[in-house]
């Protein structure tokens, strides 16, 4: 029943429209006109206990080559909007039909340095999973406890040096997975939204 009650909080805690919730900036965004696009947050309804549905992408690939991701990318002009994309991305890159994803809210929009204004659409999904991920963009995909990555303890903070500047982000270490940039920023602003941290 705490589970249950857990998903209830969290749904409540989305916006029922892409948009609402204002802008998370990473630090150091560029000035330059942003590209739209959506990602699935994915989360995973066992039995047990709720998963994030998590990709790692080739390393060949232009844009976050070998980097942790939500499945998604850009808004095409065919789509109808972020959901669209978001879902049309999933299929294409893993394999998981829209059918068994249940939109149930956005996050605020996560505008990254690299210049991407992504929409996060979390989604429900209903197992059982069959995966077909597309080998070339998606090296690995794998799952992990949504309590593990709501829980501060494992959230670390980082600094790099890049284009003149130092630059803060988030990183979550996962056995030897490491979630960092924009996909641990936006399950740090899920954790906002469930007051599980202060505000920006």
């Amino acid at each position: 029943m705490a589970e249950a009650l857990d998903l209830v909080r969290l749904r409540a805690c989305l916006s029922p429209r892409p948009g609402n919730l204002g802008n998370v900036f990473e630090d150091g965004p560029p000035d330059a006109a942003m590209t739209p696009a959506a990602v699935l947050f994915p989360i995973v309804l066992h039995d047990d206990s709720p998963t994030v549905l998590l990709t790692r992408r080739t390393d060949h690939l232009r844009d976050h080559a070998g980097q942790i991701s939500f499945p998604g990318g850009r808004v095409e002009t065919s789509d109808a909007g972020p959901v669209d994309a978001a879902l049309r991305e999933t299929e294409e890159e893993i394999g998981l039909p829209a059918r068994q994803v249940e939109i149930v809210g956005y996050l605020p929009e996560y505008r990254t340095g690299t210049g991407f204004a992504v929409t996060p659409v979390v989604g429900f999904v209903s197992p059982p999973l069959s995966l077909s991920p597309d080998p070339f963009e998606v090296a690995e995909v794998f799952e992990v406890p949504l309590s593990f990555l709501l829980d501060p303890v494992n959230h670390r903070q980082h600094e790099i040096h890049w284009r003149g500047r130092q630059r803060r982000y988030f990183a979550m270490p996962y056995g030897d997975r490491f979630i960092w940039g924009a996909t641990a920023g936006m399950i740090v602003s899920l954790c906002r939204r469930l007051a599980l941290l202060p505000p920006d």
